[in-house]
């Protein structure tokens, strides 16, 4: 004889019906979210309120607020919103942003090269857009192909061609590229 499965017996999970409290009634519960996001430095505070908020809205919107009728409507939608800010703040201590966050490049003073943008690469990758640009649509599209993360089988497949024609036409793209910005850098 089999065992029945796992949570075979127990009632479904939504027995009571359905609420819709107005975005005014769960924004007047504010309080109840800030004091449990406490924890939370006050830099990012606000921005796990406006997810608690939001994670509320549409949890409403999607018909998952079923509070226990027997509660006072105030009690419960309290309660609920306490679980949601609980669970967000709980996700947000413990995200890998938290534990790692380096708030200075050189916190100990090891960085001796110049933090910023490189304004030599930048130009170099002007030049190579632009070259890219004045080149055919099917040289551009060859060039992009490298990449895409299928293979260069799949992309040929995928535009009914034969492998060796896509790889001769990236090898024809990659060429005239490469003439292209000779010509540019000269």
């Amino acid at each position: 004889m089999s065992k029945p499965r796992k949570g075979a017996g127990r009632p479904p999970a939504a027995r009571h019906p359905k609420k819709k409290p107005t975005m005014e009634a769960i924004l007047a519960e504010r309080g109840i979210v800030l004091a449990t996001l406490a924890g939370i430095p006050r830099r990012d505070r606000r921005d796990v309120e406006a997810e608690v908020l939001l994670n509320a809205w549409n949890a409403v919107r999607r018909g998952m607020y079923r509070p226990d009728p027997r509660d006072k409507p105030r009690d419960a939608l309290r309660k609920w919103l306490h679980g949601i800010a609980w669970r967000l703040a709980s996700h947000y201590i413990h995200s890998a942003y938290v534990r790692r966050a380096v708030l200075h490049p050189s916190p100990l003073g090891l960085l001796r090269e110049p933090v910023g943008v490189d304004m030599h690469a930048q130009i170099e990758a002007r030049e190579v857009l632009d070259a890219m640009a004045s080149l055919p649509p099917w040289q551009r599209d060859a060039l992009l192909s490298v990449d895409d993360p299928e293979s260069l089988v799949q992309y040929a497949k995928r535009r009914r061609m034969n492998p060796s024609t896509a790889a001769s036409r990236l090898r024809i793209a990659r060429e005239a590229l490469a003439l292209r910005l000779k010509r540019w850098r000269r």
